[in-house]
């Protein structure tokens, strides 16, 4: 193709262009285009030429020209991009040339190896001969060239770092695009600067691989290509020098995305087990059957969190657990801690780091479905007198304030998992208790949180941090690689490159996803612990009221002494509910009040999903207290109390939701309303009439529901609450036994051993 170079205007430092000459055949004469300037018609005279191209003795006969064939080429040959040199007007073509075209407008590699890559293939399918010159700058490395890929772990200089070389094989010679590639990874850092390159008007992109030789790629495949080895790349000139480019094990998944974005072409030449074990991590996880010893019968989607679990912990890898709020991801988990120990492979303990108010839940939880595994709970103030049964323990229990106290002690351990229920707790990642979990040593770890990201995307890295150090880069490199492009400047591409990265190792399942499995009302209980001024004023108030109750039932009777019993049950349950409900001066002055942060804490959650919540309480002043910080929150909500005149017109709000939280007292709003807008339902303070409850609850869960209704029972850990409720488990008509009703069955009948329970010190339930 060249004959010579064309060359802009008539100064010497002027660039040279390729250009190509067109030559017809006719029977072994080749023939020039036949120009405008040509006098001769239809036919053209063979003068002939010597091998050096010098004009000889004119042959004896004509040749007649097919000109509309000739056009036809013409105008295929400039559809690629080919200019005549006739209409450049600043072009002046070397003495002596035989050129005709221009090759392309655009004197770039790009735009050069693209005519190369594109039209001569498809001219030679048509028959044509392309002859490329030897010193053609724009030499191309076929298409359909081969790639390879080397992945390795570096020497101990560099320990746990893997690095990969990437590039073609042409001729039988492997021919490194490593540096090339980085050059372009630095002139494009980020996405909008790659999508800009790529947008330069050229069917393919040029990659160097040698002096005048390039491998074009097209600009789609080249996008895939730069996108996996941006996620890869740590940036800096020594990766450039060394051709390779080194990436933390943890990024691992993004490997079998290389075969995708080079269609099939690549061939691993080494490290194919790394890249089987990437593949292994995207692909669905085998099935394993329950723990034999565990103590309930797993719902389909529990069952896929267990396999879930074990998968992740097959390939060495941590997750989170991102279930939506009330599907059992404390279950998941002790069904995947019981497998662990009945498949032999925890040898070390357990640690659960869970809030203050979650302790007590989890040992019930613990000793309810998995009575079997031993469990050592560090929460106290003697809890330094069991640390000497930590090692022998399956589980171990603790809370986030205690860690920060007892970290030197725990971080010289080392356990099977660390696990971090309600895993927000380490969103902030500069706090002290992030700090702290990652001090701690572990073969594996876990994080249970339906919301891994509540603020930000800082918050999702924080967790990733802990799990998996390196899956998400630095700090700094995570906020300009995903934070910034996504926060700040809505890129999708980037938004779908952190989705990838992190789907392996997040399994989120909402409410509605998995109704099928569910009932279509489903009751939870969420346990509080009081401690402190709280936990003084409940045990001052129950040993005052278990004396008046004593004394009552000594004076009256038992069956007399009804009044005198619920009068004491609602102080404790006042406690329980909010200190500033106790007609005592210490109620005023307590600072504790844990079930209304437990509450509020919730109830952002619930609208943080979009969920509609009916709130229900016995006591109109909880509901006072409520709506007061409601309003100070700047959330609307509406209130139904028997003082309600317009009850309709709040439903009416409500079912229009102009309002998404309705508090009601449970004597006004228990029956006569119909809520079906309403997907949750709070109890604040369980009553005791299980079947009042239930119509209270009904309110939602009725005719014209269309979403599964969730129902949850606030209570104080080792209360009256707690201990009511187990009551109410063996005696279903606990409330008409209270009032002495006739309806009541005989068996149901409080006795006195009943109340000396319910009045009980604060401390553990035992269960039924």
């Amino acid at each position: 193709m060249t004959e010579g170079s064309g060359r802009r205007g008539k100064r010497a430092e002027d660039v040279e262009l390729p250009v190509l000459s067109l030559r017809f055949d006719y029977d072994g004469l080749r023939l020039r285009p036949v120009s405008v300037d040509d006098d001769f018609g239809d036919f053209d005279f063979d003068l002939g030429e010597d091998d050096d191209g010098a004009q000889v003795t004119p042959l004896s006969h004509a040749v007649r020209r097919d000109e509309r064939a000739e056009a036809e080429a013409q105008r295929l040959l400039e559809s690629f991009g080919a200019i005549e040199l006739g209409c450049v007007d600043d072009l002046v073509a070397p003495y002596g040339s035989e050129a005709d075209y221009l090759v392309q407008s655009s004197n770039n590699a790009h735009a050069q190896c693209s005519f190369i890559a594109h039209a001569v293939p498809e001219l030679k399918a048509r028959g044509w001969r392309v002859t490329i010159d030897a010193g053609y700058p724009y030499q191309i490395v076929g298409t359909s060239t081969p790639w390879y890929a080397n992945v390795d772990q570096p020497d101990e200089d560099a320990p746990g770092w893997f690095s990969l070389e990437l590039g073609v094989e042409v001729g039988g010679e492997r021919v490194n695009l490593v540096p090339a590639l980085i050059e372009l990874l630095e002139f494009c850092p980020d996405s909008e600067s790659l999508d800009a390159l790529l947008k330069l008007p050229a069917r393919y992109r040029a990659i160097p691989v040698g002096k005048n030789r390039y491998v074009p790629i097209e600009p789609g495949r080249l996008k895939q290509l730069l996108s996996v080895l941006l996620e890869l790349y740590r940036g800096g000139g020594a990766e450039r020098s060394c051709g390779v480019i080194e990436f933390d094990p943890m990024a691992i998944g993004s490997l079998p995305d290389l075969e995708d974005a080079l269609g099939g072409q690549l061939r691993f030449t080494a490290g194919q087990d790394v890249v089987e074990r990437a593949r292994a991590l995207t692909h669905a996880p085998s099935h394993v059957s329950e723990p034999a010893l565990l103590q309930a019968t797993l719902r389909s989607y529990q069952h896929e969190g267990l396999t879930w679990m074990q998968h992740l912990r097959e390939h060495q890898v941590g997750g989170v657990l991102a279930d939506d709020m009330g599907l059992g991801k404390t279950l998941q988990t002790i069904a995947h801690l019981a497998k662990e120990k009945e498949a032999r492979r925890s040898e070390a303990p357990s640690l659960v780091l869970v809030p203050t108010s979650l302790i007590g839940n989890w040992t019930r939880e613990l000793k309810r479905f998995a009575p079997h595994l031993s469990v050592c709970v560090l929460h106290g103030p003697r809890r330094h007198e069991r640390f000497e049964a930590l090692a022998k323990s399956d589980v171990v229990l603790t809370t986030y304030p205690l860690l920060l106290r007892d970290l030197e002690r725990l971080s010289e351990t080392q356990f099977h998992y660390v696990i971090l229920d309600e895993a927000q707790a380490i969103k902030n990642p500069r706090s002290q208790v992030a700090r702290a979990v990652r001090e701690l040593n572990s073969s594996h770890r876990l994080c249970l949180t339906g919301t891994p990201v509540e603020n930000n995307l800082e918050e999702l890295w924080s967790l990733f941090d802990f799990l998996m150090p390196g899956l998400l880069g630095d700090a700094a490199r995570f906020r300009a690689a995903f934070r910034v492009p996504i926060e700040r400047e809505g890129n999708d591409a980037r938004l779908e490159a952190l989705r990838r990265r992190v789907s392996p190792f997040i399994l989120r399942r909402v409410k509605e996803s998995v109704a099928t499995e569910l009932p279509p009302k489903t009751e939870l209980v969420r346990p509080v612990e009081i401690q402190g001024d709280q936990r003084e004023l409940y045990e001052a108030i129950r040993v005052a009221a278990h004396d008046d109750v004593r004394k009552a039932i000594r004076k009256k009777g038992f069956a007399a002494s009804t009044v005198a019993i619920l009068d004491a049950l609602m102080q404790l349950r006042q406690v329980c509910c909010d200190p500033r409900l106790v007609h005592v001066g210490g109620g005023r002055e307590c600072q504790g009040n844990a079930k209304f942060e437990l509450f509020f804490e919730m109830l952002t959650g619930h609208l943080r999903e979009g969920r509609r919540v009916l709130v229900f309480s016995q006591f109109t002043r909880m509901l006072a207290l409520i709506s007061r910080e409601l309003g100070q929150r700047g959330t609307s909500h509406v209130v139904l109390t028997g003082g309600t005149q317009d009850r309709q017109g709040l439903v009416d709000r409500f079912e229009r939701g102009e309002v998404d939280v309705f508090l009601i007292s449970l004597k006004a709003g228990g029956t006569g309303l119909n809520l079906t807008s309403a997907d949750t339902v709070i109890h604040y303070d369980p009553w005791w009439n299980a079947a009042a409850q239930a119509q209270a609850t009904d309110r939602a869960y009725r005719i014209g529901q269309k979403r599964p209704v969730f129902v949850y029972n606030l209570i104080v850990s080792g209360s009256v609450e707690e201990r009511m409720l187990h009551l109410q488990r063996k005696k279903r008509h606990l409330a008409d036994t209270l009032l002495g009703s006739a309806s009541a069955s005989t068996g149901a009948r409080l006795s006195e051993e009943d109340i000396d329970d319910l009045l009980a010190p604060l401390g553990e339930v035992e269960d039924d």
